[in-house]
């Protein structure tokens, strides 16, 4: 079974020297309807609050937008950092954006690990566990039509999915707790790591749950590949975007920790970053190369808006990759 995904991300950063917010946004929405078209499996939308870039806050609300203008494309939201929010008003979102897609929506839940988030939401970082699995009890409720009482709090969510809850909710996390979790409610899993796949399909095993969405990361596959004629001259294009994205990822571990052990360090120098091969710049004779070792299994991934990278270096990935989707599933068909 082929279970390689061709995701095309957007995170929406914009620092100040790069493409200003709003034709990042414009821009957005547009390149969602055409990777629609060129058969593009998954549009991922990430979520993060108080970015001094901008990072996206309300991937519901781009979603929608998106929704409008697609037809097939798949929406993964994640990860959404439930303990920050409410759980009935995340239930509402997720069921408008459920109806407006007509069921193409997924949503992974993390549980969230930057102080000033937790902290901008009046939230404590210790109750982030407690939080995870109220508010996952709270949707799932919620989304199969329950008037119910959590807490003291009278509960009711009209209109509901198109889809079953659980076919939409996906936890997500780097700890066997999150592959537990994911079990425990029935209910897809986003791992970090891949060894934590096994855990949450003997925990579903063991708790009598069928196994939902979930995905094996596959070990040394890029964060974010840009295609490109000439590999040196793509990297030229996006190094920059590249570098700020990794920095403030790592301004972010630090601040959960002492940062001594951050997989991110030592990666703001632009030498040191190409070679760690988060970011790429691939002509499509490389992609197809690399889909083709990949056995079936992995996610190729692609951010045309990287860091507030130009659309128009954007659409040169896009236009690209469009070229290159009959041979890259061809590639695919060959290693399931």
């Amino acid at each position: 079974m082929n279970q390689i995904r061709i995701n095309v991300s957007f995170d929406m950063r914009s620092p100040e020297w790069a493409t200003p917010t709003h034709e990042l946004y414009r821009a957005a929405i547009e390149m969602a309807a055409f990777v629609d078209g060129i058969g593009v499996d998954t549009i991922g939308l990430m979520q993060h609050h108080g970015s001094d870039d901008g990072y996206l806050p309300q991937p519901f609300t781009l979603a929608g937008g998106m929704a409008a203008v697609t037809g097939r494309v798949r929406f993964l939201l994640g990860a959404v950092i439930l303990p920050l929010h409410d759980p009935v008003e995340l239930a509402e979102q997720i069921a408008v954006v459920d109806l407006m897609s007509n069921g193409r929506l997924n949503v992974i839940f993390g549980a969230g690990y930057v102080p000033f988030e937790f902290a901008m939401f009046n939230k404590s970082l210790k109750d982030r566990a407690k939080l995870m699995d109220q508010g996952i009890e709270t949707i799932l409720r919620a989304l199969h039509g329950e008037r119910f009482e959590m807490e003291g709090r009278p509960i009711f969510v009209r209109p509901l999915p198109v889809q079953a809850p659980e076919d939409i909710i996906m936890v997500g996390g780097g700890v066997p707790a999150s592959a537990k979790r994911a079990a425990k409610f029935g209910v897809g899993f986003g791992p970090m790591k891949p060894e934590l796949i096994d855990i949450y399909l003997a925990e579903c095993e063991r708790l009598g749950h069928a196994p939902r969405t979930h995905f094996r990361p596959v070990p040394g596959m890029p964060l974010s590949i840009h295609l490109c004629q000439d590999p040196d001259e793509g990297w030229a294009a996006i190094e920059r975007h590249a570098v700020h994205v990794i920095t403030e990822y790592a301004k972010w571990a630090e601040q959960e920790g002492d940062g001594s052990n951050s997989p991110f360090k030592g990666l703001d120098n632009p030498a040191v970053l190409r070679h760690a091969g988060l970011f790429v710049a691939w002509t499509p004779d490389q992609l197809v190369e690399r889909v083709g070792q990949l056995g079936g299994m992995g996610n190729v991934g692609f951010q045309p808006l990287l860091g507030g990278l130009s659309p128009e270096q954007g659409w040169k990935s896009l236009k690209l990759l469009e070229q290159t989707m009959p041979r890259l599933r061809q590639a695919m068909a060959v290693t399931a």
